[in-house]
This record gives C-alpha cells, sequence and structure tokens, in this order.
C-alpha cells in the first residue's frame, strides 16, 4: 500500500515536469473547464486524500493540507502560463513552490507524521531523479 503512494507521489512530481516541458505551446490549451491529461495528478482533492489516509490527518490538518496544495495548484498554473521565463526558470520556480508547499505541510505534522512524510518524499525524489528528472540535493 505504501508502494501505491509513492507511485502516487511520482507521477504527480513527473506529470509537473512533463507539463513544464511541454509547456512550450506542444500541448493545447484546456478546454470547457477540464484539465489536460498530464495535470490530474496533481490534483489537490485526491493528493490531501492519499496524505489523509496515509498520514492519518485530522480534519483541521486535511482542511489545511487542501489549502496549501489548491495555492500550490494554481502556482504551478500561472507558472505554466508564463511565457516569458525559461523552461529551465520555470522547472526550478516549480521545483521552489513544491519544496515551499511541502514545508508547509510537514510544519502541520507531529514528529512521528513528519518522519513518515519525509520518507514519502524521499521516495518520491528517488522515483523522479531515477526518471532523469532533476538533480539537485535532497531536502
Amino acid at each position: 500500500m505504501l508502494k501505491h503512494c509513492f507511485l502516487a507521489l511520482a507521477l504527480a512530481g513527473l506529470a509537473c515536469t512533463v507539463a513544464v516541458a511541454q509547456d512550450n505551446g506542444s500541448a493545447p490549451p484546456a478546454q470547457s473547464g477540464q484539465q489536460p491529461e498530464h495535470h490530474r495528478h496533481m490534483d489537490p482533492e485526491k493528493r490531501t486524500e492519499m496524505l489523509t489516509k496515509h498520514l492519518k490527518l485530522s480534519s483541521d490538518q486535511q482542511a489545511k493540507v487542501l489549502d496549501i496544495l489548491k495555492s500550490e495548484q494554481s502556482q504551478i498554473e500561472a507558472l505554466h502560463s508564463d511565457s516569458s521565463a525559461s523552461q529551465e526558470d520555470r522547472h526550478a520556480k516549480m521545483m521552489d513552490i513544491h519544496k515551499s508547499s511541502n514545508d508547509q505541510i510537514r510544519a502541520l505534522l507531529d514528529p512521528s507524521k513528519q518522519k513518515k512524510f519525509d520518507e514519502m518524499q524521499s521516495e518520491h525524489e528517488h522515483w523522479g531523479h531515477g526518471q532523469g528528472q532533476g538533480s539537485g540535493p535532497s531536502q
């Protein structure tokens, strides 16, 4: 079951990277309120649900995590529409957004949940690096 969690996190990270890579106009914009295929893994509600399941978040924590993830999503969407920045700059900014969101989520957790969250993040980074994504140090 933990492998499913890691896979979901890895897919979310890869989806973001694919979105930035495709951001040079090769992917058509979303129409009629639907998100493109590569955005489906980033759904804040589903991510909150997954974190709630694996970290046993309280209802208060769930609400705060959902707000953090919705903010992250809107920042990334704004970044995708910013054609003035280079692809490398957008990718770096996207990674900063993810780190900030993860730091905010981690701050909501007690030490035992932080440890589990850190393990999840470490596995997520491992998947991303294994797929040729990024080469920066761990958080």
